[in-house]
């Protein structure tokens, strides 16, 4: 053999090698989840200088449509953290929000908003992306519900197409509050109660179109399930999830996303995983979570099998099916981004 045709031989050999172990390695990562929603873990995604960029408690994350991460943290020196998909900050603000909880992104013709929740401050807040307060709401005392702003915790928001949002009281007295696009109180249903059509820690609430007509999805995570309701606040289903007490429901395309804080109730710390529905709400995924199993079309109790997570507080999809989850009292973690594999 030629010395040219040698060293051409040894290079393709050596290159060979190197692409193999490489995909040795990569054949190595653990794998979490079930069928056909299995995800790789990056613990090191969000991470950053805890001196410079802090997080407390990492509530919750939405993507705009830059494709930039937006992360919600009740850690005043940066209440909001953006990323782009790498994990490299771009940006941050917000030190007003001592109880930041609930991050929602809507879209009103080119451009895009937040509505943040303060459990500590009982309000909600419409802002620019960049952080300026567009709209304040108090505690909706024209209900004659409360009688006193403390009453009042909210949780989350949901933004319907026409622009009218929903509030979740979920930390105070497990109302959901409908509003029209200019902040006008319309109507508010669920409450506290032992009925059906009743909430217990209405955590989270989501538009969902999936079937098609939009409703309504909440949380009731005490009874670890989602309530389906109509956009006039009538109870329509129950999406029982044993052993799950979810947060918000995340939607994307046909599938639902939810982190499980605790399992199976809330007085167990450190017991959190991530559960995913497809579009008829059968679970087909726990990542970090029991293997779903149904026995004559019920689900069984779910619970953590993995412990990659301590209480998982939200899950962001991104533009390419990939997640990221944020969590609550889990030692000022960072999130945390699960690939698609």
């Amino acid at each position: 053999m030629k010395r040219r045709e040698f060293l051409k031989h040894t290079t393709a050999v050596s290159a060979g090698f190197f692409i193999m172990k490489d995909t040795l390695a990569k054949s190595k990562e653990p794998v979490y989840g079930h069928n056909n929603m299995r995800y790789t873990m990056d613990a090191k995604w969000g991470q950053l200088n805890p001196a410079k960029n802090p997080v407390n408690d990492c509530h919750e994350m939405v993507q705009d449509k830059k494709g930039r991460i937006i992360l919600l943290t009740n850690e005043t020196k940066n209440n909001v953290l953006i990323y782009n998909k790498s994990g490299k900050l771009l940006d941050s603000w917000g030190h007003e929000f001592p109880g930041a909880h609930g991050l929602t992104l809507t879209r009103e013709g080119s451009k895009e908003f937040l509505f943040i929740t303060d459990t500590n401050r009982h309000q909600v807040y419409k802002t620019t992306l960049d952080g300026k307060i567009l709209m304040t709401l108090d505690c909706p005392m024209e209900t004659g519900l409360y009688k006193k702003n403390e009453e009042y915790v909210p949780t989350e928001v949901a933004v319907a197409d026409n622009g009218d949002f929903f509030i979740a009281d979920g930390y105070g007295l497990q109302y959901v509050l409908h509003y029209n696009a200019e902040g006008k109180l319309l109507s508010y249903f669920g409450g506290k109660g032992a009925e059906t059509k009743h909430l217990d820690n209405a955590h989270g609430v989501c538009i969902d179109k999936r079937q098609g007509e939009a409703s309504l999805l909440v949380t009731d995570r005490t009874r670890n399930c989602f309530k389906r309701f109509d956009m006039a606040g009538n109870l329509k289903e129950i999406i029982v999830l044993p052993g799950a007490c979810v947060c918000r429901p995340v939607i994307k395309n046909d599938y639902l996303y939810a982190a499980v804080l605790r399992s199976p109730d809330l007085n167990k710390e450190n017991s959190g995983f991530v559960t995913i529905l497809d579009k008829d709400n059968k679970v087909v995924s726990n990542i970090g979570g029991s293997a779903p199993t149904y026995t004559d079309g019920i689900l069984q109790p779910m619970s953590q099998a993995e412990k990659i997570f301590l209480n998982p507080h939200d899950v962001c999809v991104d533009d390419d099916d990939n997640l990221y989850v944020a969590q609550w009292a889990s030692g000022k973690v960072y999130p945390y981004k699960f690939t698609r594999a």
